[in-house]
This record gives C-alpha cells, structure tokens and sequence, in this order.
C-alpha cells in the first residue's frame, strides 16, 4: 500500500502559476455577495469638497452614480450649496473595503475626472493617485511651461503615455490625477516628477517603450535590462559671453616717456605746499590745546582739594557738636538722680522726726548731720554743674 501510495505522488506534476490563465486568477481573488455572513458593526462615512465650476456636471451625474452605488449598498449625498459629496456605509454592504473605493471615486470626480473613467476605481487591481505639481518650481511661468511640455501639443505627449501605461491621465490646476493599474501609477508618477524637474518626458516614455518590448520576450523576462536601455546625460549649455576685441597698438621702438609723479603734478599746482602749511597749524593748535588741558586739570585738582578740606572741617564740627550734645545729656541725667536720691533722704528725715522724736540717740543725732552736710555738699555740686553747661550754651551761640 505504500509503495502505491508513493507511486501515485510521484505520478502527480505541480502546476505551476504561470500556467493559470489570469482570467481564473481573477476569478478566485474576486470578493461575491454572499461572502461576509455578518453585516457591518460600524458605520463608515467620508466628505468630499468640489470647486464651483464642477456643481453643473455633478448634478448632471449624480442619478446614475447612486444607482451605480446601491449595487455595492453604500448610500451617497451631494450637497451643492455647501459644496460637499458624502458616501457612508449601511448594514446591507457586503464589501468592507468598497468604502475606501467610493471614497477615491469621489476625489477623481472633484478633480475633473469625468465618471466613464471614475467607475474604474471599483474594479480590483486598479487604483488612483493624485499627485502635486506646485512645489517644484517657485517662479509660475516655469511652472506653466514645464506643465504645458507634459501635456505636449494637441495633448500628444499624454496619449502616449496613456497608451503605454493603460492609465488614464488629466492635467488639472496644480495637481495630475491618474487611474489605471496600480503597477503603472508608479511610472506615471516618476515621469510627472521628471518633467517638473526639467527632464523632458519623451525621454521616459522611449524607455518605457522599450521595456514593454522585452516584456513580450519570455526569454529576457529574468534578465537585466540595462544593456537595452538608453543613457541619457544631462547637459547644461552655458552661454557664451562675447568678449569685446581689444585693439593691436602701433609698435614703436623707443620707450614711453616716464610720467610725472603724484608729488610733483602737486608741487606744480601748488597743492604740496597748502597741505603742509595746514599740518604745521593743526600742530601748533593741538600743543596749544593741551596746555589749556593741562591748567584745567590743576584747577580741577585744587578745587577738588579745597572741597575735600571744607567738607572735613564741616564734618569736624558735627561731631564735636554730636559729642556736646552727649555730654550733656549725661551730666542732666546725673543731675536727677541726685535730686531724687536728695528728696528720699528728707522723706525719710520727716517720717524719723514724726514717729520717733522722743527716742533719738547719738548715733541718729550724727547721722542726721551727716546726712545735712552731704545734702549741703551736693546742692553746691550741682549749682557748679548749672552754670558750667549755662557757659558752655552761651560760648555755642556766639560761635554760630
């Protein structure tokens, strides 16, 4: 059982591929109703903005676009005075990925695609790609012209390149939008960029010409191409400058005769001598202009000095005076506390004398006339102090 079981796989050859016609291919890749058991668990919803000069032929359109649509089950809107084209999924669509479609469908609607054209996009295998043209070249009539040698005369140079790329391609404002295979949108691309970028798109389209050529050859399929292909330098023509010729002068045997020199052409006008005279005076005032400079700055110095020994004299006075003032103070504060230390003695004499008068000792006897002649002593004491700080008040007033 083996051995026929091992016979029967080696009977059997792989097919391969390229033995497939791509019709079947097609086929079996291609999504059907009836494949999604479930319905849709979000809804999907796009906007689209078209210019103004488009409201016409949408309006025109429309009708045969949402019947187009409703096979796919997707509901779409044209809103004319806000300028808008919507589509949003519904729970009936059986594609998930038809939103994106109808989505690119209506951006090539508003970049002039007419809808023989646009319905394409629904199809698998084909995409779009709308590509910018504005920011290549800064000045605008570079740019019109660079545009105007892609679209070539009459429009020759985008037929061909329609026919060899089997897109469709259109030319609108500052962008290019293209439909076609997604294979071929790439060589659409590099040639738009090319011709914007001051590479003529003839070029391009030999060598894409060539290459559909090698295609057919089935031996030459895995081969490099770059022998076939064509090499194209760039060369930049400098413009030549038309230089003026100079004249041949007369030969003469003899040397020019030598020529005056700068110090003597102003010896002779008279110049030479004016200059120096004017050095000399512009001398004679700058020596005169420092000792002028020279005196003001003693003066400056002395009176810097004079000013410096006033303001230390007045600054002496202060202080003296700050010192008196202390002094002062001082002997009045010493002067009360003497007055007082004096009337507590006395009070204290009077309430001796009323209390006790009868028991007086010796001893009390002498204290109290101690006491009488320190009280004496400190009353003269302080009638010197008086008429000393009474001196010093009047020597003060006559000095200001």
């Amino acid at each position: 059982m083996e051995k026929n079981n091992n016979e029967k796989i080696d009977n059997t050859e792989a097919i391969s591929i390229s033995e497939i016609p791509p019709e079947k291919i097609k086929e079996a890749l291609e999504w059907k109703k009836g494949f999604m058991s479930f319905a849709l668990v979000e809804k999907s919803y796009y906007e689209v903005l078209f210019p103004k000069y488009r409201e016409s032929y949408l309006s025109e359109i429309w009708p045969g676009l949402v019947s187009i649509l409703k096979k796919h089950e997707i509901r779409c809107e044209l809103n004319l005075p806000q300028g808008k084209m919507s589509a949003e999924t519904t729970r009936k669509t059986w594609d998930p990925f038809i939103i994106l479609k109808v989505r690119d469908l209506l951006k090539l609607l508003a970049r002039s695609v007419p809808l023989a054209q646009g319905i394409r996009i629904l199809e698998d295998g084909v995409g779009c790609d709308i590509i910018k043209i504005d920011s290549f070249v800064s000045s605008k009539e570079r740019f019109l012209k660079r545009r105007q040698r892609l679209i070539g005369p009459n429009g020759a140079t985008l037929k061909a390149l329609e026919l060899l790329t089997k897109c469709y391609i259109i030319v609108q404002g500052n962008t290019v939008a293209t439909l076609g295979p997604i294979k071929s949108l790439k060589d659409v691309k590099k040639i738009v960029e090319d011709c914007m970028c001051n590479i003529h798109p003839v070029y391009n389209i030999k060598t894409l010409m060539i290459k559909n050529e090698l295609l057919k050859n089935e031996e030459l399929k895995t081969e490099s191409w770059d022998r076939f292909l064509p090499k194209f330098k760039r060369l930049v023509q400098k413009k030549k400058i038309t230089k003026p010729k100079k004249k041949k002068k007369e030969y003469t045997p003899f040397p020019p005769p030598q020529q005056p020199r700068k110090i003597d052409l102003e010896m002779a006008t008279g110049e030479y001598f004016i200059r120096q005279e004017k050095e000399r005076e512009a001398a004679k005032l700058a020596k005169i202009q420092e000792k002028k400079d020279s005196k003001r700055n003693i003066s400056e110095l002395d009176s810097n000095s004079q000013d410096n020994k006033t303001n230390n004299a007045k600054k002496l006075k202060v202080t003296q005076k700050k010192q008196e003032k202390q002094k002062e103070i001082e002997a009045d504060i010493q002067l009360n506390r003497e007055k007082r230390r004096v009337v507590r003695q006395e009070k204290k004499l009077q309430y001796q004398q009323q209390f006790k008068p009868t028991k007086k000792s010796q001893n009390n006897q002498q204290e109290e006339t101690n006491f009488k002649k320190t009280a004496e002593k400190i009353k003269i004491d302080l009638q010197n102090k008086k008429s000393l700080t009474n001196n010093s008040k009047s020597k003060r007033n006559q000095s200001n």
